[in-house]
């Protein structure tokens, strides 16, 4: 920073005032103050700005190993929405999100004197181990079923989004739907059953047998041959877009049409859902959204040190209509 004041010949202190955008340095100072940033090529370390103003410019972020899509997908908009706020963000990766695991990942991230933790437990298990857990610093959960009790949430509303595909199937004329869930310990299958089942009782129609699975295309393909041994099966749910991959894969095997014969919808919409084959029906998880209001929900903490509210109203999904439903057949 000395090295571009003496460069823009200013003082350290409008240096610090430029790179902050405070709104007293004068115009032609601040260009000055830019073009010698550029020419040195000066990066400002975030950690050392956060200690100069008394709060570290990095978010922690506790997540676990996994390639699953959604997880994955709400790392990335938590990434973006720091960056945005001119946080960086640094990341503990856990292979099991137990209390153990997660009292230790706090503990590291405290000691690298993060401003704030988003916690990211999509499980039961690390749901349970977030309660009682002494953070220390301003932290905010994602989370699919509520909230942690202690700590503010943030979650899609995986219960209307189950919602939205059941009563689009029963809209075209079907007479139930079918639902192939995700693994029984995870958050968001759990409350997508949940939507599946009410939107069907509150039809007044007929509730299959859950069909439990976990998030892979191989289950969705298993699962989908037996399905097909019904005839009365016309209408499938999905608890994600992979699942719904292995399902077509098993329907166009058995020379079932999509969506002529059987309608098919999943849930996130993957990037690669519009290209399946059909393109799939899907509803949308908007995780940029979950990213916005995790670190809007530190920020406000930041400011204000209150714990702040447990729960803050879900983020809302909606229903992506493409080739993969259709009007019951017959």
């Amino acid at each position: 920073m000395n090295d571009v004041a003496r460069l823009a010949g200013v003082s350290h202190q409008t240096v610090s005032r430029v790179l902050n955008n405070h709104p007293s340095v004068r115009p032609e100072t601040r260009e000055r103050v830019w073009r010698a940033v550029h020419q040195l090529n000066y990066r400002p370390n975030a950690l050392a700005r956060g200690l100069a103003g008394r709060r570290s410019r990095v978010i922690g972020v506790v997540s676990f190993d996994t390639i699953l899509y959604g997880p994955a997908a709400t790392l990335l908009g938590v990434e973006r929405a720091a960056r945005a706020a001119g946080y960086g963000i640094n990341i503990v990766t856990l292979e099991r999100l137990d209390r153990a695991g997660m009292t230790a990942a706090i503990d590291a991230l405290t000691e690298q004197s993060v401003a704030g933790v988003v916690i990211i437990a999509p499980m039961m298990t690390a749901a349970v181990a977030v309660h009682g857990l002494p953070t220390g610093v301003p932290a905010v959960v994602v989370e699919a079923g509520g909230g942690t009790g202690e700590l503010p949430s943030i979650s899609v509303d995986q219960v209307a989004g189950a919602r939205l595909a059941v009563e689009h199937l029963l809209e075209l004329g079907h007479g139930t739907v079918w639902h192939i869930a995700g693994p029984r310990d995870w958050l968001e299958a759990r409350d997508r059953v949940d939507g599946w089942r009410l939107a069907l009782e509150e039809a007044g129609r007929p509730v299959p047998t859950v069909v439990q699975g976990d998030w892979s295309p191989r289950v969705g393909y298993e699962i989908g041959q037996t399905l097909l041994d019904r005839p009365d099966v016309t209408a499938v749910f999905c608890a994600n877009d992979h699942q719904a991959l292995g399902l077509l894969r098993a329907l166009n095997q058995r020379g079932r049409r999509v969506p002529e014969d059987v309608s098919v919808v999943g849930f996130d919409d993957i990037p690669e859902a519009e290209y399946f084959s059909p393109p799939l029906t899907t509803v949308r998880q908007d995780f940029d959204e979950v990213g916005r209001r995790c670190v809007a929900t530190l920020l406000e903490l930041f400011d204000s040190g209150a714990d702040g509210s447990p729960v803050h109203p879900p983020v809302e999904p909606t229903l992506v209509v493409r080739d993969s439903t259709g009007p019951r057949p017959g």
